[in-house]
């Protein structure tokens, strides 16, 4: 048949870049100590800018995972059945050292270049770095028994992906999961039902719901249960050390909005075998270490939605042509994207600094670890929530083309809403804020200490910083202003980083735009005299 027309004005696929040549990335990880990894970034950062990995992720989220409760006798077998390609997605996760890799890594920087990482080969799937999240977050929490973390830890930091299940000891490497919240409590883990008996080889059984149970699949799981004690933090492994199968049953997985290539379940424990991590009734705190490590990959992952959202609007606007020139020549299309540029340098900056952070309190640097305390709730709350909106403008940028599946925007969309949920939504992250500030004030002078580094640098930033802690001396009515203030801390962060690392250009109109009163309600209101060309320069790709 004959073609009615000629096609033109489309926009060419967006893949063969380098997804690590982003300065915003590169300048944080040289600045957080970690700059040794730079090579083995950018090699990462070809293959996620590559089209085969494109396939992998579009098709790992077209076929999403299949439960099977039994097999064709009738015997439960509680399997769930992955897409290769999300097996694909995993090995390279977990050979780049993605998961729990840092823990045995004795290099300055070792959680840095993770996050970096992290960062860029999410911008593949994000529904795969689930368990890698859960895998990294597990170590710290099993630590409080060391004979658990001992035997463990070597096959959760290993960089073999060794999917199916067997007795942990005779896999090459470990993936955990997390189960702690249930149907009638949410996030108020207290109000949880299951139960755990002591057993007479010091061992417990196990037997109630979980509501959410993240990767399913996983080898191992770090869960909440009711002792004699109080509320208590086990770890149930899905195959026994005499190759039987735990009484784990998977009852149905989630119907989710996005995150679809990660399955997600209801679970029932029927008398399921468990060892006890830390003591008794100190569930809670033993598992917070786990939350604060996954609440930073929240901030991270938010991050890398943000990067992908802002070059592809970018690659869009550069080679589609509309009222005689080119998008990105439009200057109301430049404002948006300068805007949406500088909402991803400051997500960028925040959370490589406290990925930074965490490598220096793991080493014991007292001072940083109050920092990282707070600056993770607050950065939590406000990058994840930064995230959906970012998303939206991103696809608006494309036009009818983005609402299309195979722009691939949809699924980015989808995906946004998710870090400001996961380990917390936004209440919760920010009553967390101000118990974090009520029980450690010598967090909240660290916190000071860091954005003041840019005292006089804009006056912006410096008057807010006066009216926040005007703000913090007024406790009437905090918990009710909880989310002002949390908003807040996290500008004046983000604020100060800018201004101490990035280009004039960028930090500048950040302050002006986010602390001066000078942005609207959506993106693209930057005023006049913003240096969009400086700005959208670095959110260019790279061509590998």
């Amino acid at each position: 048949m004959s073609p009615t027309h000629e096609v033109t004005n489309q926009v060419p696929p967006h893949h063969g870049y380098n997804a690590a040549a982003d300065p915003a990335l590169l300048e944080a990880v040289a600045r957080e100590g970690a700059d040794w990894a730079a090579a083995d970034l950018h090699e990462l950062g070809v293959l996620a800018g590559s089209e085969q990995a494109a396939e992998w992720g579009r098709l790992a989220n077209e076929n999403p995972p299949v439960l099977h409760t039994h097999d064709r006798y009738g015997h439960r077998v509680d399997e769930v059945e992955f897409h290769p390609y999300w097996h694909e997605l995993m090995y390279i996760a977990v050979g780049s050292g993605l998961h729990a890799a840092p823990w045995r890594d004795d290099r300055s920087g070792a959680h840095v270049a993770r996050a970096a990482k992290f960062y860029v080969w999410g911008q593949v799937e994000a529904g795969h770095t689930c368990p890698v999240s859960m895998t990294y977050a597990a170590v710290p929490a099993l630590r409080a028994t060391p004979d658990l973390a001992g035997w463990l830890e070597p096959l959760l930091a290993s960089r073999s992906y060794d999917f199916g299940l067997r007795q942990p000891d005779t896999k090459r490497g470990l993936i955990a999961g997390m189960s702690m919240t249930e149907r009638q409590g949410g996030s108020d883990v207290r109000a949880n039902t299951t139960t755990a008996t002591p057993a007479p080889d010091g061992t417990y059984r196990l037997t109630g719901h979980k509501w959410f149970t993240s990767a399913p699949m996983s080898d191992v799981f770090l869960t909440l249960a009711q002792a004699p004690g109080g509320l208590s933090c086990f770890l149930l492994p899905r195959v026994l050390p005499d190759g039987s199968r735990n009484r784990i049953q998977l009852q149905r997985l989630k119907d989710k909005l996005g995150n679809r290539s990660n399955a997600s379940a209801e679970i029932e424990y029927d008398d399921a075998f468990g060892w006890l991590v830390g003591e008794e009734g100190r569930g809670v705190a033993t598992i917070i270490e786990m939350v604060n490590m996954t609440r930073l990959d929240c901030a991270l992952g938010a991050a890398s939605g943000m990067r992908l959202g802002l070059v592809r609007a970018v690659h869009h606007a550069t080679h589609r042509r509309a009222f005689g020139k080119a998008l990105i020549d439009q200057p109301l299309m430049r404002n948006v994207l300068a805007d949406l540029a500088l909402e991803s340098e400051a997500a960028t900056a925040v959370a490589l600094r406290l990925a930074g952070a965490t490598d220096r309190a793991v080493a014991g640097d007292t001072g940083e670890a109050l920092f990282r305390r707070l600056g993770l709730a607050v950065t939590k709350y406000w990058v994840c929530k930064r995230a959906p909106m970012h998303a939206a403008e991103a696809l608006e940028c494309h036009g009818g083309n983005g609402y299309i599946e195979e722009s691939g925007m949809p699924r980015l969309y989808r995906e946004a809403p998710l870090s400001s949920i996961w380990e917390g939504s936004g209440n919760v992250a920010a009553l967390d804020t101000l118990r974090a500030m009520g029980r450690a004030p010598e967090a909240v002078e660290a916190f000071f200490e860091e954005v003041e580094r840019a005292a006089g640098a804009d006056r912006h930033l410096d008057q807010a910083v006066t009216g926040l802690r005007k703000q913090l001396m007024d406790p009437a009515e905090a918990e009710y202003r909880a989310r002002q203030i949390t908003e807040t801390m996290a500008l004046v962060l983000q604020a100060s980083l800018l201004q101490r690392n990035a280009p004039s250009a960028v930090a500048d109109a950040f302050c002006a735009s986010r602390l001066g009163g000078d942005h609207g309600a959506v993106f693209g209101t930057l005023t006049p005299g913003v240096d969009t060309d400086a700005i959208i320069d670095r959110a260019r790709t790279v061509t590998a």
